[in-house]
């Protein structure tokens, strides 16, 4: 039997395990996949394909041996270059950290190995992983395999691409401003962005910086709601500082799209979606509702969306400003001594927030305290809610710089680039665990993936939700030509 492309890891762990293919032909199979398909694609940029398969004969050695096996045993996988990988290098695509070796893996990694997969290699990313596209000036440019001309996303956007192309079985990526929802929206697959802090960050940091950034979190992309759920086992828990601490996720007790209560929230004028986007969502609503889940449009948390929206801009922000260095700083404070002081729009506030003081961020984290429990309060009501993830399908590549003046196009009209993060951020600022799962095409045969949202800790709940809808109208589906 030959190893299937597009797979699930899940699947690939039980064919290794019945001796239907080994881990070494499975890892021969993704590496020719990558040598012969992927430099249309530029997804897997660090490669260590020696280690690999020395990694696989092991694996089959030890399966033949009949000793216990972990739940990916022998299954090839990649990650996003920003974890530290043993060996690798880790540079966020930043030239600074060119020759930046990690000397041991990242929290994850060593789960996930620990659990029997094995690295096939790195994943692309932007620069500091700031950009809803992939490239930098260590790697180049990440293509989407749907279309070439369109980008796959980003931050994780080599990781959803790989996956896409079937370069391998499993990736796992990071999140702040959507970088693990955009790609897979964009490249048709799944991912999960987790309760924040319940899977170890450990290891994915730029080199000397330890502590884990608030709102960031690290989640799989995979092809199957089943692999984001193995994927989140293996690697939720305790970090190296939690000694004592425990997690107990709670388990999906729904088991038919039937049983479900679900908002959905299509369109909204903080940042207008395309109409064909919203008509997914109105059309995805219409289709629970026909399988007799209870559905509201107009169900909303009570919480000032506009304030919200600020506080997560700040939050962001406070991360990604945290490392610039002094002579930056000085020129963004006199761009924002510039400013109209009611100048409220997106890129206004974004140059303020790169210099807040930090009675600003305790101002805001209690605002998203306060929003905290009132998502908590409409999460008694609802169990899940539906929205978008970006305004549009992937658009095509656009390096121009500044990044502010960048425009999306929404039905023929132009926006602010940075404006298309209010769906992510609406959901991360509050820390909620929320899955990105395909819904078919666009007009122009490009992936739609919407967000299905719970409560914090419901991460089980939101990934099960998924796994229904796709036996409902179908899942991931492989791009042409791959």
């Amino acid at each position: 039997m030959n190893p299937p492309t597009f797979a699930s890891a899940s699947e690939h762990a039980q064919q290794i395990r019945a001796r239907a293919y080994s881990a070494r032909e499975l890892t021969e199979h993704y590496i020719g996949r990558i040598e012969a398909l992927d430099g249309a694609v530029n997804a897997v940029v660090v490669r260590d394909f020696e280690h690999a398969r020395a990694a696989a004969d092991a694996a089959d050695a030890a399966l033949a041996q009949g000793a216990a096996v972990g739940p990916l045993h022998g299954v090839p996988m990649t990650i996003k270059e920003s974890f530290n990988v043993a060996g690798l290098p880790t540079t966020w695509g930043l030239p600074v950290f060119r020759d930046n070796t990690a000397a041991t893996d990242a929290a994850v990694v060593a789960s996930l190995r620990s659990a029997g997969a094995i690295i096939l290699g790195k994943t692309n990313v932007p620069v500091e992983l700031a950009d809803f596209q992939s490239f930098n000036p260590i790697y180049g440019t990440t293509n989407n395999p749907w279309n070439p001309e369109r980008v796959p996303g980003g931050s994780s956007g080599g990781s959803a691409a790989a996956l896409a192309a079937g370069f391998s079985a499993l990736e796992f990526g990071s999140d702040i401003g959507g970088s693990i929802r955009n790609p897979a929206h964009f490249c048709g697959v799944y991912g999960h962005k987790p309760t924040w802090d319940i899977v170890p960050a450990q290891g994915h940091a730029l080199p000397g910086l330890l502590a884990t950034p608030d709102i960031a979190v690290v989640g799989p992309l995979a092809r199957s709601a089943d692999d984001l759920r193995l994927a989140l086992e293996i690697t939720a828990g305790p970090g190296p500082l939690r000694r004592g601490w425990r997690l107990d996720l709670p388990r999906p007790t729904r088991t038919r799209l039937a049983d479900y209560r679900v908002a959905v929230w299509p369109n909204d004028p903080r940042s207008p979606v395309a109409t064909e986007v919203a008509d997914r969502v109105q059309s995805l609503a219409d289709r629970l509702a026909r399988a007799g889940a209870t559905v509201s449009d107009t169900a909303r948390p009570a919480i000032d969306l506009d304030h919200s929206f600020e506080a997560y801009l700040y939050m962001l922000n406070g991360v990604l400003g945290a490392g610039l260095p002094p002579e930056a700083a000085a020129a963004l404070a006199a761009e924002v001594a510039a400013l109209d002081p009611n100048d409220r729009s997106v890129d206004a506030i974004n140059l303020r927030s790169m210099v807040q003081k930090h009675s600003d961020w305790l101002r805001f984290s209690n605002v998203r305290e306060a929003q905290r429990y009132a998502w908590r309060e409409f999460f008694s009501s609802f169990d899940i809610l539906i929205c978008p993830q970006m305004p549009t399908p992937a658009f095509a590549h656009d390096q121009s710089t500044p990044m502010a003046a960048r425009r999306v196009m929404i039905d023929n009209e132009a926006h602010p680039y940075f404006q298309q993060i209010f769906w992510a951020g609406a959901i991360t600022v509050s820390y909620l665990p929320s899955t990105v799962f395909p819904t078919g095409p666009s007009r122009d045969g490009l992936p739609i993936g919407l967000q299905a949202v719970g409560a914090e800790f419901d991460d089980l709940v939101c990934i099960d939700f998924a796994r229904l809808v796709a036996d409902e109208i179908g899942g991931f589906t492989p791009p042409p030509g791959y």
